[in-house]
């Protein structure tokens, strides 16, 4: 399994390729829910769909750009999951773990309904670079501590990043 995220990472770098702040934002949020989903105890299936989920999170980004001149989180929701899945098919992965792996992508920017450890832990992981990418406001980091985070990982990593003193 490891060697279809090392191959998929591979593919997202060449997809990304000369858009550094894409390949960076998505390699993060790649570490992160690897981090997170290994300190919550995710089994080694649900870690390895999320771990790909995570590089290909936002592949909707480029299809959106085009069409629409914008990247807004619900057109990478839409378009996403179209442009992942054949890269998903071409590596080898499975018709279910592509179906799983479109549905996060067509997921990760909707913060209710979340129907699994897997979706819940992308989300975290994305709140997490993008409110430092995003340069946050206290208040902001605050809110979606409150508001998106429920893993204990996520809760800890985000206190600890973006300081203990915003959350007393």
């Amino acid at each position: 399994m490891t060697d279809k995220i090392a191959a998929l990472t591979a593919e997202m770098i060449s997809y990304f390729s000369g858009d550094a702040k894409r390949i960076q934002h998505f390699l993060k949020v790649h570490a992160f829910s690897a981090l997170i989903g290994r300190a919550e105890r995710l089994d080694e299936h649900t870690l390895f769909v999320l771990e790909a989920a995570a590089l290909v999170h936002d592949i909707g980004i480029k299809p959106a750009e085009r069409l629409y001149g914008n990247c807004g989180g619900k057109l990478q929701e839409q378009l996403g999951p179209s442009e992942a899945r054949p890269i998903l098919e071409k590596l080898g992965f499975s018709e279910e773990d592509t179906a799983r792996i479109c549905f996060l992508i067509s997921r990760h920017h909707t913060y209710t309904d979340i129907d699994g450890i897997d979706l819940q832990i992308l989300i975290e992981a994305d709140f997490l670079v993008n409110l430092y990418e995003d340069n946050s406001t206290k208040d902001a980091v605050l809110s979606a501590y409150q508001k998106v985070f429920s893993t204990k990982t996520g809760k800890e990593l985000c206190r600890k990043i973006y300081g203990e003193q915003i959350f007393e």
